[in-house]
């Protein structure tokens, strides 16, 4: 069984914790980014200038940031099916960080 292999070709910050990506099938769409950033991964993201120092990554093409954090660029092509998952999962990695603080 085969899938699509979605690329992303360019992007642009359209907003706080926003971006306006473009795929290689022609798509575009504007993401917002703001419920996902949590975790010690993408919670450094919630700063503005670690967010926009955002690029994209020719090799994978995909979104990347300078602290390693990146998508799957599936998962951006298909961020209005995904982004509640992520949510869930952000709201869990910010559980994990807050019981971890109060535990050190």
């Amino acid at each position: 069984m085969s899938h699509p292999v979605h690329k992303v070709t360019a992007f642009e910050i359209a907003g706080p914790y926003r971006l306006r990506v473009k795929f290689a099938d022609g798509l575009a769409r504007e993401i917002d980014f703001r419920q996902v950033l949590e975790g010690e991964l993408y919670g450094p993201l919630r700063d503005p200038g670690v967010f926009n120092a955002v690029s994209l990554d020719g090799e994978a093409h995909t979104l990347v940031w300078p602290n390693g954090a990146d998508f799957d660029p599936a998962t951006l092509h298909d961020w209005p099916e995904r982004e509640a998952e992520l949510a869930a999962l952000a709201k869990r990695w910010a559980a994990s960080a807050s019981s971890g603080e109060r535990a050190g």
